[in-house]
């Protein structure tokens, strides 16, 4: 009984995930709320509105091509990473969600391909992308600093910065991980006076008048290299290391290919595959109904719990949902019953050899479980290398496909199974007529 009332409130609890935003019975409006929590000082909050990629909702397709001819062979890619990295927080400042950002190299030039779901004002997009990063080195004009307004610029900036790079300090036991810069020549001759000028005080790093550190000057450095020390762990290191070099190989991008995709394209895409998906759904409901009676049935209904289950983790992770992710979840769904196909037919073993309903349920659930595991272990893997390796719509498509498999896992083991033993542990009638016709 408890069990079932488990399931009674998964089901309540994703119809209330999934209902629409107002829902209105009988003239009374009913608002679907939003989740707003704060679980260990971290705060969680939904809006429970599917986000919808490029394809499904329209938004800006943007190429770039990047100039690295005055770089380095060995550090275009590095100046590349970069300068998509700085993108990367440019177009957070924008309140996009989800926006995907690649790196592409064609024969010897390198292009950054940019998607912008639901953008609207294009030209605000290509001026805030376009910026070059600016590094700038400055100092407090208070002896205690409050604010970005607190500062001045020294005339130190990331075209005088050749090199940032992790590094580990020899003076400490376990080498702690430290920032190692190393500047021009002429950086290095502004920087010494600097350090000279400031010993004690904070030399602020900005990075597009965004505060990156602080450091506190021990003493006069003249050779051009120093190191910044603090940071608690290697990936703040490396992390702090990528901006700053962000700044130091700086690479002026142009576009070369600008493509906008309508919202009307994208409501077309949607209504022809939630129809898709309907159809293909019915006809599975069918199948097991006709196939299995009323146990088929009850896995019909444990599919359907499947169904809004599946949607309501989509929303709350929230995973961005676009064509491949769709066909993902559709080519899901018919995977959700193949584990119920696998238990029915064994049961229907056990029912050929004499077995009593009762027990054949519990050997059917139980002698089925290795085939259901291996078979779904082995789509999971493939699922997960999709998303390691692919990119972009393949790995919408994986993502969705493994919340699936996940999933209908606990349906078809946890779900289907109470089920059937509520209907078949009190009703002989029906245990006697499956018996007959399994």
């Amino acid at each position: 009984m408890r069990n079932q009332i488990i399931i009674i409130g998964l089901l309540l609890f994703c119809l209330l995930i999934n209902m629409p935003p107002v829902l209105t019975i009988a003239g009374h409006n009913f608002y679907r709320p939003n989740i707003n929590l704060n679980f260990l000082g971290i705060p969680f909050t939904r809006d429970l509105n599917f986000r919808l990629g490029l394809d499904l909702q329209g938004g800006t397709h943007l190429v770039y091509l990047a100039d690295t001819s005055k770089i380095d062979d060995a550090n275009k890619a590095q100046a590349v990473t970069s300068t998509k990295n700085n993108i990367e927080k440019r177009i957070n400042l924008l309140g996009v969600s989800e926006a995907l950002i690649q790196t592409s190299q064609v024969g010897n030039e390198y292009r950054l391909i940019v998607e912008l779901p639901g953008v609207k004002d294009v030209n605000q997009a290509l001026q805030t992308i376009g910026q070059t990063a600016q590094l700038d080195f400055k100092i407090p004009k208070v002896a205690t600093p409050s604010s970005v307004a607190d500062f001045e610029s020294t005339g130190l900036s990331g075209q005088d910065l050749a090199l940032a790079q992790v590094q580990f300090d020899q003076n400490k036991v376990g080498g702690a991980p430290v920032i190692g810069l190393e500047f021009s020549s002429v950086g290095a001759k502004k920087f010494a006076q600097i350090t000279k000028d400031n010993i004690g005080k904070p030399v602020a790093i900005f990075l597009d008048d965004r505060l990156l550190t602080a450091p506190v000057v021990e003493n006069e450095i003249t050779d051009g290299k120093a190191i910044i020390t603090g940071k608690s762990t290697l990936e703040e290191v490396k992390n702090l290391v990528v901006q700053l070099n962000a700044g130091a190989l700086p690479v002026s991008i142009k576009v070369i290919e600008q493509r906008s995709i309508g919202a009307t394209l994208g409501n077309e895409s949607i209504v022809k595959s939630l129809f898709a998906g309907l159809v293909g759904f019915v006809v599975v409901l069918i199948f097991m109904w006709v196939n299995y009676g009323v146990k088929g049935l009850l896995a019909d209904i444990a599919l359907i719990i499947y169904v809004l289950l599946s949607l309501s983790l989509i929303k709350l992770i929230p995973i961005t949902l676009t064509l491949a992710g769709i066909a993902g979840f559709i080519l899901s769904v018919g995977m959700a019953v193949d584990a119920n196909i696998l238990i029915f037919e064994r049961i229907k073993e056990e029912l050929r050899w004499g077995r009593p309903m009762r027990a054949a349920v519990e050997l059917g659930f139980l002698r089925a479980w290795t085939s259901v595991r291996d078979s779904n272990a082995s789509s999971l893997i493939t699922a997960m290398i999709l998303f390691w390796f692919g990119s972009g719509s393949v790995r919408g498509f994986a993502l969705t496909l493994t919340v699936g498999i996940l999933v209908s896992l606990f349906t078809s083991i946890t779900i289907t199974r109470n089920l059937v033993r509520a209907v078949y542990g009190r009703t002989p009638s029906i245990r006697l007529r499956e018996g007959v016709r399994g």
